[in-house]
């Protein structure tokens, strides 16, 4: 398994770096099967040391943890400790999901933009209707059935993911709903 571990702005040292490797492993070859590699980051922000983990699994999930305190290595241990619960709790769906799948989930390649606000309080009409890019990047869209889109949003963490659903070849949406339930968008 490839490790990629590195520091905003603040240097990591070999005894971090090792201490990252033995104890995220451990974590990792205990409930995930086929990890491909890790990135783990960290970065300081005031008083507090933050650690971020993103474990890539062969399958095509991510699983995400983040965590912050005051002492780099319990940033990190807190970091580890949330890794390791995610992929306990969804080890049975890990498994369930992905057993007769033979084959990694395929990525459709796509576009995301970042689309410039109006901040001018005292400009009532825009000028053009055409929104300002202020960013463009290329974005990959999974092929995954309902479930399997539900479970790598929660294992990311994130509040939407957009998939092409693998029964009906359509461009999907799951997102966190504010009443902590998921929604599904099927056009």
């Amino acid at each position: 398994m490839r490790y990629q571990i590195s520091g905003k702005q603040i240097d990591i040292g070999t005894a971090l770096q090792a201490h990252v490797k033995t104890e995220l492993d451990e974590v990792i070859q205990k409930y995930a099967e086929r990890p491909t590699d890790a990135l783990v980051i960290f970065s300081k922000s005031a008083h507090e040391f933050a650690c971020e983990a993103i474990v890539h699994l062969s399958t095509g999930l991510n699983a995400t943890a983040k965590a912050k305190d005051t002492e780099i290595y319990t940033a990190f241990n807190s970091c580890c400790a949330k890794m390791e619960k995610q992929l306990r709790r969804y080890k049975r769906r890990l498994k369930d999901h992905h057993k007769d799948r033979t084959q990694p989930v395929e990525l459709f390649g796509g576009s995301s933009y970042i689309l410039s606000s109006n901040d001018k309080p005292d400009q009532s009409e825009p000028e053009t209707l055409q929104p300002i890019i202020v960013a463009e990047m290329e974005a990959k869209i999974p092929s995954l059935s309902v479930g399997e889109a539900v479970m790598q949003m929660e294992l990311a963490g994130a509040q939407v993911l957009v998939f092409r659903n693998e029964s009906k070849d359509g461009v999907n949406v799951v997102y966190r709903r504010d009443d902590g339930n998921i929604g599904w968008i099927d056009p």
